[in-house]
């Protein structure tokens, strides 16, 4: 169907991403999942033609550009080659928003030029071992000791731990026995500081060129100077930022259901079962052109919500609803294209089994349905 959401720089942007991807990524991918990440050289290349640094601002060397159209274009050409771009949907669209917010003059001024650059990364630990979407359940302590916080506690699940240069922590530097959501604040806590520590690279179902990690903290003097915003103040920040950072998984899903589709597409042709191709059988033609119209509704769901988000409009409720048929429209359809493979599409030579994987957690991360579903029921008064 016809889409209106881009316009001539947007599809500029598009070429610049797509020619990368080809030159860049595609041929070295199939290395990079075995060794279990993208390295740091090639987020590197992402800075010196501008991607990492589109919305940071040009007097730190960025474009200054802040519109999410750009990084759902990284998705969409990422997807379409069959690829992903490690963690670097994550530092774009979850974690970077932090910083340009909440970041005061003089962290700006030591964080954003490496930023820009791709020589700085990043992550942001949440989740600990005893809770999920339970935020206001860290335990996580950080105790003010003069001029530095003592941070104490672990996290998990923590995309990009690996490699990053800051880490952006939730911890708890209060507690109000009325009020659990109070004070939580957000320590960005930087390579090398004694008694950070890196723990088991955890071995995933999908997702492989995305690392993510364990991370312990013991008794780490983080500087007051690295609190981001106000102290005590995060669990605003952390919801402020949630209808973008589902957007970036509702993006994800229906732009890898889409090669799903089409990658399914051109096998279905070539294949042949009972002396024709696969795709001259009814239930094929059927199956596909149901997958196709489902993508499509999703495609447009998520164009009008993107345009929302750009405008400052979009709603909790309205990023719950996209992201939950998103990502549950990207289930169905990737799970309808393997089965049109048969026994190779059980086989993780063949691209299907790898978009398998991937679409699970997307049903998981950033709010699971039933979170989604939950913050639809409310917005309805139920």
């Amino acid at each position: 169907m016809r889409r209106s959401v881009y316009n001539d720089d947007h599809e500029a942007f598009r070429l610049l991403v797509r020619d990368f991807i080809t030159k860049e990524v595609a041929d070295d991918y199939p290395k990079w999942e075995k060794a279990g990440q993208m390295p740091r050289e090639v987020f590197a290349r992402l800075g010196e033609i501008g991607v990492t640094g589109m919305a940071v601002p040009e007097q730190y060397g960025g474009a200054g550009q802040e519109d999410f159209r750009y990084n759902v274009i990284l998705q969409e050409e990422a997807a379409r080659a069959l690829v992903t771009l490690s963690t670097v949907r994550t530092q774009l669209d979850v974690i970077l928003p932090y910083f340009l917010r909440y970041a005061d003059t003089e962290q700006r001024d030591r964080w954003f030029p490496g930023l820009a650059e791709g020589t700085r990364l990043t992550a942001i630990a949440m989740t600990e071992p005893g809770t999920g979407s339970d935020l206001a359940g860290v335990t996580t302590t950080a105790v003010r000791d003069g001029d530095h916080y003592v941070l104490n506690g672990a996290k998990t699940f923590i995309t990009g731990g690996l490699l990053a240069d800051l880490v952006i922590v939730v911890a708890r530097t209060s507690t109000d026995p009325d009020n659990r959501r109070s004070g939580l604040s957000l320590l960005v806590v930087e390579d090398g500081m004694d008694g950070f520590e890196r723990g088991r690279v955890l071995d995933k179902m999908g997702c492989k060129v995305q690392d993510t990690v364990e991370l312990s903290f013991t008794d780490v003097r983080v500087p007051v100077a690295n609190l981001l915003g106000e102290e005590g103040a995060a669990f605003g920040y952390l919801g402020h930022n949630l209808p973008q950072e589902r957007m970036t998984v509702a993006a994800g899903s229906v732009a890898q259901a889409r090669a799903a589709l089409t990658t399914t597409i051109e096998y279905v042709k070539e294949r042949k079962a009972f002396g024709r191709p696969v795709s001259g059988f009814q239930n094929t033609k059927f199956e596909l052109a149901s997958i196709s119209a489902e993508v499509e509704a999703a495609q447009a769901m998520l164009d009008r919500a993107v345009l929302d988000l750009v405008d400052g409009e979009l709603s909790a409720a309205d990023a719950a609803r996209v992201k939950l048929f998103c990502t549950e429209m990207q289930a169905r359809a990737v799970d309808r294209c393997l089965q049109l493979f048969g026994g190779y599409g059980y086989m993780m030579e063949y691209p299907i089994a790898r978009l398998y994987t991937d679409a699970r957690v997307a049903r998981i991360y950033a709010g699971t349905s039933e979170v989604m579903k939950s913050i639809i029921a409310k917005s309805l008064g139920l």
